[in-house]
């Protein structure tokens, strides 16, 4: 079985709040590689690892405020997984207030 590595993450101030609210203040650090190899049927949920990593892509300033995320299709090639995980997984960022999709134009970082 998989364990995830946890550490603690500095957030930009907005995305601080809904990562502290989300995560308790730590972020899964799993890389796209070990999102690959998760034990599908196990304990970890998939899309919450891959919403984890974008966001810790985020904090890190890595993704900016006004970047288009990548699109589901880039996300499935990128992790390794299924359509309606990748949009399960931008759900979860935008409910964490992370990002803003706009019907027709893609999902931004706020």
């Amino acid at each position: 079985m998989h364990v995830a590595h946890y550490r603690q993450v500095q957030a930009p101030v907005g995305a601080s709040e809904c990562l502290r609210r989300s995560t308790g203040g730590y972020v899964a650090t799993m890389s796209e590689e070990e999102i690959r190899n998760l034990e599908r049927r196990g304990p970890e949920l998939v899309y919450m690892a891959v919403a984890d990593d974008i966001a810790r892509r985020i904090s890190s300033g890595e993704l900016g405020p006004g970047d288009r995320l990548p699109g589901e299709l880039d996300m499935v090639a990128r992790y390794g997984i299924a359509r309606m995980t990748a949009s399960r997984a931008v759900r979860e960022l935008r409910e964490r207030g992370l990002v803003q999709t706009v019907r027709g134009k893609g999902t931004f970082v706020i």
